[in-house]
């Protein structure tokens, strides 16, 4: 079973947008504080209903993301 639930973090304009590697979830936040609620919040909305943590994750997975950084400019 899987321990963990991966997500891709990048921020376009405004935004932080989400994007599971995982499971089929995507969410935004205005803030990176903003975006790990909705996270949270996503992921227990999408397992709601489902036996995914039966069948294929454990019923408590970690959440790992990782962070797009905008492109740098070199002098």
């Amino acid at each position: 079973m899987k321990r963990v639930i991966r997500f891709h973090i990048s921020k376009e304009e405004s935004l932080y947008t989400a994007e599971s590697l995982d499971v089929s979830v995507v969410t935004q936040g205005k803030t990176l504080d903003e975006l790990t609620q909705n996270i949270e919040e996503a992921l227990a909305l999408h397992f709601e209903d489902s036996s995914e943590y039966s069948t294929e994750f454990e019923e408590k997975p970690a959440v790992l993301v990782d962070y797009e950084l905008p492109t740098f400019s070199y002098a």
